[in-house]
């Protein structure tokens, strides 16, 4: 058994998000600096170019990406062997968020209630999605997640007569409804198979996977290629204004399904698409 103090788990949440909100991955930075160079349209390629500005004036004044710093979206692996110690994990992630959003002087944005509203003023409570692995350790992401991409995503509970075509269709339309409103150009997490909350569950998980990494199942990298391919003959374009480039990746996850169902979600990321991980 290894004891880890709740102190270092909000340290680490508040880091997390703190730099989730500063900078992208690697992988998405890389790409959207490509897409200068392979966009023909030329207000689109200016675009990009506008982008990536974005992201250098972000890191040098270290300020965040976007307006939108998001729902503090949390996904932790629990090793079974950990005992958390000094106080509660729940309680030490919304410290951690509390700190990183009003320390970091990022945009609070969750209300107390869905209806009547009320900012808390904070940015908590945290969505937390929890799992018990095997090990001695605690996997951390956290997906701060943007309502204006977030607003455009959609769920399909199709039955197993369903094609392959359909599947690719519903996902097209879902951009081509969305347009301009998820700031494109997007990322897209996919998920299929579950039941009705689980396939909303690896849609997001997908949306937290690094762009550079493919689906495992050559069927399914397939499918997120061909994803990728008819949602970018939508001439969408960056920010909506046309071009060759709506989406940059389309990530696929799966999971077994009841015999009478195939569900389908299909959650929107803008361009600043974030999540950041660390192992305790």
């Amino acid at each position: 058994m290894r004891e880890i103090s709740a102190v270092l788990i909000e340290e680490a949440v508040e880091k997390l998000f703190l730099e989730a909100n500063g900078k992208l991955s690697d992988s998405l930075e890389k790409k959207i600096r490509s897409c200068e160079k392979e966009e023909s349209n030329p207000i689109a390629k200016g675009i990009f170019n506008d982008l990536c500005k974005n992201l250098d004036a972000a890191k040098e004044l270290n300020i965040p990406i976007c307006q939108d710093t998001g729902m503090a979206v949390l996904f932790c692996e629990l090793g079974q062997d950990v005992h958390i110690v000094d106080g509660d994990f729940n309680t030490a992630v919304n410290n951690g968020v509390r700190k990183a959003y009003l320390d970091g002087k990022m945009r609070c944005s969750i209300v107390k209630d869905p209806i009547r509203r009320g900012n808390t003023n904070d940015n908590t409570p945290a969505l937390i999605h929890l799992s018990i692995v095997p090990g001695d350790k605690i996997k951390l992401t956290a997906a701060p997640k943007g309502f204006g991409s977030e607003n455009m995503s959609k769920i399909k509970m199709f039955t197993p007569s369903a094609s392959v075509d359909d599947i690719v269709d519903f996902v097209v339309d879902v951009v081509k409804e969305a347009d301009s409103n998820p700031c494109p150009p997007v990322v897209l997490g996919v998920g299929i198979g579950s039941d009705f909350e689980g396939v909303a569950l690896l849609s997001k998980k997908a949306l937290c996977r690094d762009i550079s990494i493919r689906n495992s199942d050559d069927f399914y990298e397939d499918l997120e290629n061909r994803m990728l391919e008819e949602i970018n003959k939508l001439n969408i374009g960056a920010q909506g204004f046309g071009g060759d480039i709506t989406a940059l990746a389309v990530n696929i996850e799966t999971a077994p399904t009841h015999i009478a169902g195939l569900p389908v979600a299909v959650n929107v990321g803008c361009h600043v698409t974030r999540h950041k991980e660390l192992v305790l």
